[in-house]
């Protein structure tokens, strides 16, 4: 495993982290001793780094993942996230009260007195315009119940904006194959201010593993089911707002790029680590091998400047006129 600089934090995080979305819903049946045992399989490899939120499984992921670090010895970093506990979920209740609940309720989760990363959860756009709002979490900062705090985004402008206030230390945005709009302005950016940027959602939903066709076929309590057109939340959470047969047709054409010994998934995690700005990249995982199949891709070679190449090719074939500028 290899690490880099989470910005000015003084971290050193895996660059290729445990996303814990999955272990605690949205993605279909899980069982939770798989989820344990991928936990402890991605620490055992080298991952030092968890992301994770309160509204995963209405707190289940936290809980989980405070279970599995009772037992370990490593120092492992766990990122959280607060405001999607919020119905309705409106600029409005982006309160100082409401935010000292949502962390404190993490707290009790995740069974400590301070909680290392605090994320804003894909709040409205609004709420990057309201100052007040980062003065709650500097609040809880100086109050000692949250280390450090950053924020989670659905756009571009939201990251560009979040990054102007000054204890804003992360921005965690969807980046991979089929989003490449991030690397354009904000990367440069975040990297002059020494902000850490967490790549989310790095396998557009499982697209980008290679393993899905047009007969796939997703539990109803999967958010690739029930999310596909935006029903619940942003629809550019799920594939990342490509449409599934585009993406197929996409992947295919990737497909050949493989590098040797590697599988479509690993191809995916390291086009993402070849940009230095990205701080890690956080696959999720509900089984151990999927956690391992994920993490080898830290030890793949550099891609050549032809395969980043035709990589942008194949993008701006298929997947630029649908998501673009619309992130």
């Amino acid at each position: 495993m290899k690490y880099r600089e989470l910005g000015r934090t003084g971290w050193q995080v895996s660059e290729v982290s445990f996303g814990a979305w999955a272990i605690g819903g949205s993605w279909g049946a899980v069982d939770d001793r798989e989820s344990i045992t991928a936990l402890h399989r991605a620490l055992d490899l080298g991952v030092n780094f968890i992301d994770t939120a309160d509204v995963y499984g209405d707190g289940h992921s936290e809980r989980l993942i405070a279970g599995v670090l009772k037992e370990r010895r490593e120092e492992v970093i766990v990122a959280t996230k607060a405001g999607r506990r919020l119905d309705p979920h409106t600029a409005d209740g982006y309160t100082a009260a409401n935010l000292t609940r949502f962390v404190e309720r993490s707290l009790h989760n995740l069974d400590t007195d301070c909680l290392d990363l605090v994320q804003l959860h894909c709040p409205p756009t609004e709420v990057y315009y309201r100052p007040e709002v980062f003065g709650a979490m500097d609040d809880l900062v100086r109050a000692g119940k949250v280390r450090y705090y950053g924020v989670s985004v659905e756009k571009v402008e939201e990251a560009l904006k979040a990054i102007e206030y000054p204890n804003v230390q992360t921005v965690q945005i969807i980046f991979n194959m089929f989003r490449h709009r991030p690397a354009e302005l904000f990367f440069s950016q975040a990297q002059q201010r020494k902000v850490g940027i967490l790549a989310r959602v790095p396998l557009a939903s499982g697209l980008l593993t290679g393993k899905m066709t047009p007969q796939s076929a997703f539990a109803p309590d999967d958010h690739r089911a029930f999310n596909r057109y935006g029903e619940s939340f942003d629809v550019g959470e799920t594939f990342s707002g490509v449409d599934f047969r585009t993406g197929l047709e996409a992947v295919e054409e990737l497909r050949p790029l493989v590098p040797p010994g590697a599988t479509m998934a690993q191809f995916a995690l390291r086009w993402i680590l070849m940009f230095d700005a990205v701080s890690c990249v956080i696959p999720g995982a509900k089984r151990p091998a999927q956690a391992e199949d994920s993490i080898r891709a830290s030890e793949l070679p550099p891609l050549s400047e032809e395969t980043m190449a035709q990589v942008r090719a194949i993008y701006d074939t298929y997947i630029r006129p649908l998501v673009h500028q619309r992130w």
